[in-house]
C-alpha cells in the first residue's frame, strides 16, 4: 500500500499570497472613511492678581455715582460671533505665585495696603462675551469686595474686570460717604509676563497673565 504524500506548496507561492493579502487589507482600510481629527485643546492661561488700596490717596473728591460703562484700553476688537465661554481649571498654590515679592514691597512701603491676592488657571472666553468668574470662585473672600474677572481671546488676549469695593469708612481724601461703592469696570489687551495696573482713586488691581504650559518659574 503506497503512502500518500502531503500536498507541497512552494514557499514562493505562500509568500506571494501573503503579500497579496496585506495589499488587499491595506486597500480596504484606505477606502474606509477617515475619522475627523479632534479639535486641539483650548490654551490654558495662568492669571494672578493683587487687589490693593492706597493708605491715604490724594486728590480732589469725585462724583462716585457717575461710574458706569466698561473702559476698553488698547486693542479693541469687534465681536467674534463665538459664544465660547472660558472654563475654570484650578486655583494655583501660593508656592507658584509670581507676585509675592511685589505684594511684600507694597505692604512694607506704607503707601499701599494689599486687600487680596489670588491666582488661578483658566481657558479664555470669546471676545465680546464678558464671561468670567466671581471673585469668590477665584478664592477671594474680602468683605466689601465683589464682582467678576474675565479673560477674552479675539485677535489679541484681553483681561477685564468689573469689581466693586465698599468700605464702611472711606478715607477722608476720597470725599465719599460711608458705604460708598467704588467700581473698576475695565478691559485691556495684555501680553504674557507684563504687569498690568487697573487704576482707581480708591483701589486698584495689579494683574499678570502667563501661559500655563511652559510658564517661567516664579521670580523670572
Amino acid at each position: 500500500m503506497s503512502r500518500m504524500k502531503p500536498d507541497f506548496v512552494p514557499w514562493r507561492t505562500l509568500r506571494r499570497a501573503g503579500v497579496a493579502a496585506v495589499l488587499v487589507a491595506g486597500a480596504a482600510a484606505g477606502s474606509a472613511q477617515e475619522a475627523p481629527a479632534a479639535a486641539p485643546p483650548a490654551p490654558v492661561y495662568n492669571i494672578e492678581i493683587i487687589v490693593l488700596r492706597a493708605a491715604d490717596p490724594e486728590g480732589s473728591a469725585e462724583n462716585w455715582s457717575s461710574e458706569t460703562g466698561v473702559r476698553s484700553i488698547a486693542g479693541d476688537e469687534s465681536a467674534t460671533g463665538s459664544s465660547q465661554v472660558g472654563h475654570f481649571v484650578a486655583a494655583l498654590p501660593a508656592a507658584v505665585w509670581q507676585l509675592g515679592e511685589l505684594e511684600e514691597r507694597l505692604r512694607s512701603s506704607g503707601a499701599y495696603v494689599p486687600v487680596a491676592h489670588a491666582a488661578w488657571s483658566q481657558t479664555a472666553s470669546a471676545w465680546g462675551t464678558r464671561a468670567g468668574f466671581a471673585v469668590q470662585k477665584l478664592g477671594i473672600n474680602v468683605p466689601g469686595l465683589s464682582g467678576n474677572v474675565f479673560l477674552e481671546r479675539g485677535q489679541f488676549l484681553h483681561l477685564g474686570m468689573t469689581l466693586t469695593y465698599a468700605t464702611s469708612v472711606p478715607l477722608p481724601s476720597l470725599g465719599a460717604g460711608a458705604g460708598t461703592s467704588f467700581i473698576i469696570n475695565e478691559s485691556r489687551r495684555v501680553r504674557f509676563y507684563e504687569r498690568n495696573y487697573f487704576d482707581h482713586p480708591a483701589f486698584g488691581v495689579i494683574a499678570l497673565v502667563t501661559p500655563a504650559q511652559g510658564a517661567r518659574p516664579p521670580g523670572r
